[in-house]
């Protein structure tokens, strides 16, 4: 039930309820960010894809991994991919709008890589289609939605689930989770460079990635996590 008073009050409240469930993301999140920073300093790539705000959601967390969330240190590949308006567009124009991100992930997506869907309804047709294609080619995926269970996260491999119904809720606290994702990975990953520099002296976390890929391509477009408390 919805609460009663102001705009305010009631988006306060909301998001306040969503942090108590929250808090328990802490281990996955740590998780995330730890498998991810070894699979990025091991020659993997994040794929990201959203509709609408999830959209815009999934951009911001690329441009943290390519650029630098706090300190400086070398870019990270990570392609968000309604990012590439002409492949997009095309896409959507020969195979229709279902296929704009599945596509792209064929072409993109190798195995060890790591394809992240964000959907606060969890219904969005194009990303469970993209998640099937990334089975396909072998891409570890991960999804962000709004409450479970919804077809994208009975479609991929991992979810972090915010449970509320506001969707706006949901998306603050997507945000939220890219930013601690960031934060995981950056504490982890001296480690794993220390893992490709010597692999010997320090064991790659499960499910590195094979040695880094050659070739070219275009992008377009740490510290410890802390509880959140509200």
């Amino acid at each position: 039930m919805m609460p009663t008073g102001s705009l305010l009050d009631t988006h306060l409240t909301n998001l306040a309820a969503a942090l108590v469930p929250y808090r328990r993301c802490e281990r996955q999140l740590a998780r995330w960010g730890a498998d991810l920073a070894h699979r990025l300093a091991a020659g993997g790539r994040l794929l990201v894809a959203g509709n609408g705000g999830s959209a815009a959601e999934a951009q911001h967390l690329t441009a943290e991994l390519v650029g630098k969330l706090h300190d400086d240190r070398q870019p990270l590949s990570a392609i968000a991919l309604h990012a590439e308006t002409s492949a997009l567009t095309a896409i959507a124009n020969d195979y229709g709008y279902a296929d704009v991100y599945a596509r792209q992930v064929r072409a993109h997506g190798r195995p060890g890589d790591v394809l992240l869907l964000l959907s606060t309804s969890g219904t969005s047709r194009n990303l469970v289609t993209a998640a099937q294609a990334a089975r396909d080619v072998g891409v570890t995926t991960w999804a962000l939605t709004g409450a479970a269970p919804n077809p994208l996260a009975d479609a991929c491999d991992d979810v972090l689930a915010v449970a509320s119904p506001d969707t706006q809720v949901v998306q603050e606290l997507h945000l939220v989770t890219s930013h601690l994702l960031c934060e995981y990975l950056e504490q982890e990953l001296p480690t794993a460079l220390a893992a490709v520099a010597d692999p010997v002296a320090v064991r790659p976390a499960s499910g590195t990635p094979a040695p880094v890929r050659t070739g070219v391509e275009v992008v377009l477009d740490g510290g410890a996590g802390q509880q959140v408390d509200a």
